[in-house]
C-alpha cells in the first residue's frame, strides 16, 4: 500500500510571533508543496533519518519514507513545519485536524529542536483555496476569510539567511506581549482593510518586528527600499525572523516582476496512490 501526503507551503499576511503568545493570524497557503510518498513495509523503517525519526515519534508504522518538496527551506515558508505535517497525517490518518496540528508540533520540537508555536501547522492543515484562514491561537480555532481581488501579493527573497552569529541581535526595544497587542490589533483591521490599507499594516508589522528584535539592520533596509518602490502598498519580513522572504503587496502585477507571485491554495490532503 502507497500513501501520499501534499502539504502546501504558508504564507502568512499578518500576525507574526503571535501564535506562541495566545495572539491571532491572518495566513494562506501556496501551491508550492511537500510531498510525502509513504510505502508499507513489514518490518524495517526506509527513509532519510531525520525523517524516520519523525516518523517514529508520531507513532508511525513500519515503511518506506520519500520526501520530494519544492519549498524552499529557511526562507520563512515554513519548509520544516510542512513535513512535519505530513508526517503527522501520514501516521496518524484517523485524527481530527486539531490532534495532527499538535503532533506535527510535538515532534518538531522533539526531533527538530525547533519551538514553535501553532501558526504554520494550522495555516495548512485548515486551509481553503482562495481564502484566508484567520486563526485565533487561545482558543485554537480558525475562520475563513476572503480574499479580496485587490490583495496582490508577491514574495521577494532576501538573500539573508538566519546564521548562528546572529542571534546575538536583538534590539528589544519593544516587549513581546506590547508587539502581540498592538499585532493582534493590525490582524483585526487587515480582515476588512483595503488594500492600501493593508500595505500600511504591513509596514507597521515590520517596523513592530524590528523592535522586538527578529530582524537585522540588513534585511530592515531591504524592507525599506522595497516599501519606497513605486506601485509597492507595503511590505514586511515573513517567517521566524532574522532572513528569508519578504512579503509585498503590490498595487498591480507588473509591480516587481521577478518576484514570486503568490495565490490561495488548499490544505494538506492525504492520498491513496495504491
Amino acid at each position: 500500500m502507497v500513501r501520499r501526503i501534499v502539504v502546501p507551503s504558508r504564507v502568512n499576511i499578518i500576525g507574526e510571533h503571535t501564535d506562541y503568545l495566545g495572539g491571532l493570524a491572518l495566513a494562506f497557503t501556496t501551491d508550492i508543496n511537500l510531498e510525502l510518498n509513504i510505502k508499507s513495509l513489514t518490518a524495517e523503517f526506509i527513509g532519510a533519518t531525520i525523517v524516520v525519526n519523525l516518523w517514529k515519534a508520531a507513532g508511525g508504522y513500519p515503511a518506506e519514507l520519500t520526501v520530494n518538496s519544492a519549498i524552499p527551506i529557511c526562507k520563512g515558508m515554513s519548509s520544516s513545519a510542512a513535513l512535519c505535517v505530513a508526517i503527522a497525517m501520514g501516521a496518524n490518518p484517523e485524527a481530527d485536524k486539531n490532534t495532527i496540528c499538535k503532533i506535527a508540533q510535538t515532534i518538531e520540537h522533539q526531533i527538530l529542536g525547533t519551538p514553535c508555536g501553532l501558526l504554520d501547522q494550522m495555516a495548512m492543515v485548515f486551509a481553503k483555496q482562495d481564502k484566508a484562514t484567520l486563526i485565533d491561537f487561545t482558543a485554537l480555532s480558525v475562520k475563513h476569510v476572503e480574499l479580496p481581488e485587490s490583495w496582490l501579493f508577491k514574495l521577494v527573497d532576501s538573500g539573508i539567511h538566519r546564521r548562528l552569529t546572529d542571534l546575538s541581535y536583538n534590539s528589544s526595544l519593544i516587549h513581546p506581549h506590547d508587539h502581540v497587542t498592538e499585532e493582534n490589533n493590525r490582524v483585526r483591521l487587515a480582515v476588512c482593510a483595503s488594500a492600501n490599507e493593508l500595505g500600511k499594516l504591513l509596514n507597521e508589522s515590520h517596523a513592530s518586528l524590528s523592535k522586538l528584535g527578529v530582524s537585522l539592520p540588513a534585511m530592515d533596509d531591504l524592507v525599506h527600499s522595497i516599501q519606497q518602490t513605486e506601485g509597492v502598498l507595503g511590505a514586511r519580513m515573513m517567517g521566524g525572523g532574522y532572513g528569508g522572504m519578504i512579503l509585498v503587496l503590490v498595487s498591480h502585477q507588473d509591480v516587481l516582476p521577478d518576484a514570486l507571485n503568490m495565490s490561495s491554495s488548499g490544505p494538506a490532503r492525504f492520498e491513496k496512490v495504491s
